[in-house]
């Protein structure tokens, strides 16, 4: 084998390992399991002046990364009567999660949130900097959630 030969082979070899462990870390590696008592705690609801109030959750399961602001995924259920008087959340955009966290889907979310058979309401503004805490509550108790930019800075221009 010439010199030539083994030096492609190594270049290969070397970008197979980094695409492999590029794709580990963005799927696997930076993910944490939120802890259940103090996940489940840290669920409240805005209501329409603005005000939090804590949610009683039950069958909490979330996920979050400190590599991202946008990473948190949640499922849980609660009673929906408890969000009535809830902020309603506009633009929600339900933001696709890693394969393996099950309880998630994105692509069901929005489907159902266009359909009108979930409501979005606001969980917490600004719970990081430009981020809020998008909550979607079906009839059933069902609930899901998510961060997500919010449009709240306004636009800059390079030359500020």
């Amino acid at each position: 084998m010439s010199s030539g030969k083994i030096v492609a082979s190594m270049l290969v070899l070397v970008a197979v390992m980094a695409g492999l462990a590029v794709w580990y870390l963005q799927v696997y590696g930076f993910y944490d399991q939120v802890d259940e008592i103090s996940g489940a705690q840290d669920i409240v609801v805005t209501d329409a002046q603005g005000a939090t109030h804590p949610v009683a959750v039950a069958d909490f399961k979330a996920i979050d990364a400190t590599s991202s602001p946008i990473r948190y995924r949640a499922c849980f259920t609660l009673d929906p009567a408890e969000l009535a008087d809830a902020a309603p959340y506009a633009g929600a955009t339900p933001l696709n999660g890693p394969g393996w966290f099950k309880c998630y889907s994105a692509r069901a979310l929005t489907a159902d949130l266009e359909s009108g058979a979930a409501r979005a309401v606001l969980g917490q503004a600004e719970i990081r900097p430009d981020v809020d805490r998008v909550i979607v509550v079906y009839p059933d108790g069902r609930a899901f959630a998510w961060h997500q930019f919010n449009d709240k800075t306004p636009e800059r221009g390079v030359m500020d």
